[in-house]
């Protein structure tokens, strides 16, 4: 092997499942006796991500305030503070899910500027199959505004392998055509069905991300003036509540009940949720989490993982984003913590906001 690191950069939209696609990446890595250090990136502090990937035993740096592109020394801080705990033989990043033009401000200037360091792998674009086929005309439903689509569609053009995920919830007559028009929008992309969350059909993915390069293709333009309109119409929401109660109750339904509060205040208002994602620490040192998941106004959430007993509290994060005014997000919420009967909520951190418009540390012209 190389004595270089690699660089694997794995993005996509809100919801595609990047956290649990690095997740399953990262441990068949450590089967193998590698070595993985993982970095996450958010707009704000609190992130489900780390709790949830710190769980399994994995080294975890985060990056807040901003995306890689424009925290790129705080990247580059990050990957030294991993080489100093475990040196890994691979950095496994996932940037924010409204990002896009990394390859211009990511992968060119860690190639350019730390090539002693780093070799740069292919990027990879995770896809949820229902989001994508709104967007691109192919199914009926909630969708985006057309600045914010534009972000999402700007992800799938400079991606150098797609990656359809979830597919363990779709058919094939659902899948073949959206997977025909990514490759008639997507030319130069490889493009791979799995399903990250029972590992069926990843190994091809897996092959494509250890042994490729990123691309050398000329940069893609972007309009930065859409590109953060678009950004700032969404809002996030952050918290760490701590829930406690005098007689043990079902943690892993009280977060499928706070998701589908959340979604039904958010739906009755009009917009849409990008993404929901909860975490349940009862913090009893067994290391389980309950884990809810949902990506949009008209799914049902999804219990990713369960604890296994009752509980009488713990630490709950809550990451959620939608096209809707961040205040609403947060009224959502402390209405839906309310709802918890005989649960008491006591809120330790919260950040509600709108990502401000992206100014990249570099950006590097192929």
């Amino acid at each position: 092997m190389s004595d270089l690191a690699r660089y694997v950069m794995i993005g996509g939209f809100l919801g595609a499942g990047k956290t649990t696609a690095m997740a399953r990446l990262a441990r068949h890595l450590t089967d193998q006796g590698q070595r993985v250090g993982l970095i996450c990136n958010d707009q704000s502090s609190g992130l489900v991500d780390t709790t949830l990937l710190r769980s399994k035993g994995f080294p975890v740096e985060e990056i807040t305030g901003g995306c890689f592109c424009c925290r790129f020394n705080s990247l580059v801080d990050a990957a030294d503070s991993l080489t100093r705990q475990s040196r890994p033989d691979l950095f496994l990043a996932e940037p924010v899910g409204s990002c896009t033009d990394l390859i211009a401000t990511v992968s060119y200037p860690l190639r350019r500027m730390y090539g002693d360091r780093f070799r740069v792998a292919p990027l990879s674009v995770m896809v949820d199959p229902m989001r994508a086929a709104r967007i691109l005309g192919l199914a009926e439903g909630r969708s985006f505004s057309d600045k914010v689509a534009y972000v999402y569609l700007k992800q799938l053009q400079e991606a150098d392998l797609i990656v359809v995920n979830k597919c363990d919830a779709h058919a094939p007559g659902f899948l073949d055509p959206l997977v025909a028009t990514l490759a008639e929008r997507c030319p130069r992309a490889r493009i791979f069905r799995c399903s990250a969350k029972d590992g069926t059909g990843v190994e091809p993915w897996f092959e494509a991300v250890l042994s490729g390069e990123n691309s050398t293709w000329p940069t893609m333009e972007i309009d930065y003036d859409i590109y953060a309109e678009g950004e700032a119409l969404l809002g996030w929401m952050n918290c760490t509540v701590q829930l406690a109660s005098d007689t043990p109750f079902d943690g892993n339904q009280a977060l499928v009940a706070l998701a589908n509060h959340i979604r039904e205040r958010v739906a009755s208002s009009g917009r849409d949720i990008a993404h929901l994602k909860m975490t349940l620490d009862s913090q009893d040192g067994t290391g389980t989490l309950s884990v809810v998941s949902l990506v949009g106004t008209d799914r049902e959430p999804d219990l990713r993982e369960s604890l296994l007993d009752r509980v009488e509290g713990g630490e709950l994060v809550i990451n959620l984003r939608a096209e809707a005014d961040p205040t609403l997000l947060e009224s959502v919420t402390r209405e839906a913590l309310a709802s918890l009967g005989g649960v008491r909520a006591t809120m330790e951190h919260l950040e509600q906001l709108r990502p401000g418009r992206p100014t990249p540390t570099h950006r590097m012209v192929q």
